[in-house]
């Protein structure tokens, strides 16, 4: 379900809930939340994350919470990126990190992440007990799936510019020729010869 790999841990696909830890390793309840992990970079973390919640439109919270990164400021790179985006460089504005820049997602990506999720910060918070209080607060609420699933997918780019993203839609990209369609049909992807 989730197409970019990471050091995460999947628990319910149907909750609303996502919850990114920042630098501190805590575990949470797999049928209370859709996905956690931590996250220590400023740009490819952050990418990852992206990626990997708006390919599951039942996911509209995402906590912030843990220990923030020091030096790469991750957390506060992520909430600048939902609240401010990213500049023609590719530069998340306003973000204090070291390298904040998102260069294997495109703005459309970004701006889906932006509409689909509510960020709760938490940062620096670490304790699990006062983090699932506020997991249950937003299971609580009736949030609705955001549309359908945006499957972004890295699409090596040979000219030396940007990377180029491809969106799958209706299936789910786990490697870059091959794909999973919904009726768990195996499609293989033509190798185009360089």
């Amino acid at each position: 379900m989730y197409p970019w790999r990471g050091e995460y841990t999947i628990g319910n696909p149907n909750s609303s809930v996502s919850i990114v830890t920042l630098a501190s390793i805590i575990d949470f309840p797999e049928e209370k939340v859709a996905i956690w992990g931590h996250m220590k970079t400023e740009n490819l973390g952050i990418e990852k994350v992206v990626a990997n919640v708006i390919s599951n439109p039942n996911i509209r919270i995402l906590i912030l919470c843990g220990e923030e990164v020091r030096g790469h400021r991750s957390g506060h790179s992520l909430l600048s990126l939902h609240s401010k985006g990213i500049d023609d460089n590719g530069r998340i504005s306003g973000a204090k990190g070291a390298v904040p820049f998102i260069e294997n997602i495109d703005e459309e990506a970004i701006e889906r992440f932006r509409q689909q999720i509510e960020i709760v910060n938490m940062i620096d918070i670490t304790d699990k007990v006062e983090i699932m209080k506020v997991v249950e607060e937003q299971l609580a609420i009736d949030h609705e799936p955001f549309g359908e699933p945006y499957i972004v997918e890295l699409v090596d780019n040979k000219n030396g510019d940007r990377p180029s993203v491809k969106r799958l839609t209706g299936k789910i990209g786990f490697h870059k020729d091959l794909i999973l369609d919904p009726f768990l049909e195996l499609e293989q992807m033509p190798v185009e010869e360089s």
